[in-house]
């Protein structure tokens, strides 16, 4: 049998072990999604929420439980406050936003009958009685799409007081939670699956707060652009974009389109054309500036990558699966380059042992290393973590046979 035959047997089989893993997890995951969707969330937001807690505690004295209580209740307040002000502007602007669609309707309707198309009253009366009729007629499925929505509703409450909770608990206990969790597995890769998940944590921060960033531009931008057409609907419109801006490249796109809309409703083509501008302006300050410098530095993923990983999370798992995918994507990057001997944050070094009940786990020792006298040994060692992912001792061909960089 020819090598090249052999090889590829080879690599056939596991790739198909390591896709079928793949799909039962996507299934336990999407079976489980009202529990695992908010655990997600609040890893997000104890990542965002950590540097409130460490202010409040080192600045200002408190305990660790009263500087998480006090975070999480700061970003409920801010949410609130957002959630309020937004609501106040709708509701001053629908009354008008109301009048000037069924005035934009009446044009249009008055344009169909004296335009081009010539459609007399008529016709259009016709037109209107047909669509009152499959609206009577599919009235069981809306009202069963209303009550499904409404079981959608009391799954989203119960997921934010999972999520509520979840975060709390990680700011309060997330190095005892985590340290149970590498406990479970075997002692020989604790060590390294420790390192590999501190450097997965900074990659996660620093997709949060860019993201962040990166949101609030889109949202300013589009914002101040729609102030000037609908300046009753200019702040909800920027908090949408805001929140839409978390999904990269298409969530911008969707909700920048709603202000285009808005804005066409409630002024007309010149108008909206104009607003069209602005988002695209926005969107093109966020493409070639923003995520290419910003988000590339923090999460090391390409353009393409993103757009790629967010199109197949989207077909995945929905809004969800698109929310989530770029975040996932770096955090596995970087985890699977240390674990491959590429460190990313060499910086972090490997002093930070995890304890798990009680005793903080020793560094790993290759097979390669304790085959070396004790002087030998503990010369590798020693250089080894000076310089953390260079594999420059004489073990180095032995890690990347199967037992990859020891942390």
């Amino acid at each position: 049998m020819p090598d090249s035959v052999r090889a590829a047997a080879a690599w056939s089989w596991r790739l198909l072990l390591i896709g079928a893993l793949v799909a039962a997890t996507l299934w336990v995951v999407t079976q489980l999604k009202v529990i695992v969707v908010p655990i997600a969330v609040a890893l997000l937001l104890t990542v965002l929420l950590t540097p409130v807690q460490r202010f409040c505690q080192r600045r200002l004295g408190m305990s660790r439980g009263l500087a998480s209580g006090v975070a999480l209740l700061g970003l409920l307040l801010v949410v609130a406050g957002l959630v309020t002000l937004a609501g106040q502007q709708i509701v001053s602007g629908f009354q008008e936003l109301r009048d000037q669609a069924v005035e934009g309707f009446q044009q249009f309707t008055a344009w169909l009958a004296d335009g081009p198309l010539k459609l007399d009253s008529v016709t259009l009366d016709s037109y209107l009685d047909q669509a009152q009729s499959a609206l009577s007629e599919n009235q069981s499925s809306i009202v069963s799409g209303a009550l499904g929505a409404a079981t959608t509703v009391g799954h989203v409450l119960a997921g934010a007081l999972i999520a509520l909770f979840c975060t709390f608990f990680f700011l309060l206990d997330g190095r005892t939670i985590w340290s149970w969790a590498v406990g479970l597995l075997p002692l020989r890769s604790r060590d390294r699956v420790h390192q590999a998940g501190r450097r997965g944590i900074i990659t996660l921060s620093a997709y949060t707060r860019t993201q962040i960033l990166v949101a609030a531009v889109d949202a300013v931008g589009i914002g101040i652009g729609a102030a000037f057409f609908v300046p009753s609907l200019a702040l909800p419109l920027a908090i949408l974009v805001f929140v839409g801006s978390f999904i990269p490249i298409v969530g911008a796109i969707v909700t920048g389109s709603i202000a285009v809309l808005v804005v066409l409703v409630a002024q007309g083509w010149p108008q909206a054309l104009i607003m069209l501008a602005i988002v695209l302006l926005v969107q093109q300050i966020e493409g070639h500036i923003l995520q290419p410098f910003l988000m590339g530095h923090a999460v090391s993923l390409h353009p393409v990558a993103v757009l790629l990983v967010v199109a197949a999370g989207s077909f995945a798992a929905g809004i969800l699966g698109a929310l989530f995918a770029v975040p996932i994507a770096a955090v596995l990057n970087t985890v699977v380059l240390y674990l491959h001997g590429h460190d990313k944050f060499p910086e972090l070094g490997t002093d930070d042992r995890v304890v798990v009940r009680g005793s903080p786990q020793p560094p790993v020792v290759t097979r390669a290393e304790a085959d070396l006298d004790e002087p030998t040994r503990r010369t590798w060692v020693g250089r080894r973590r000076a310089a953390p992912g260079q594999e420059d001792s004489p073990v180095a061909s032995t890690e990347d046979a199967g037992d990859g960089p020891s942390a």
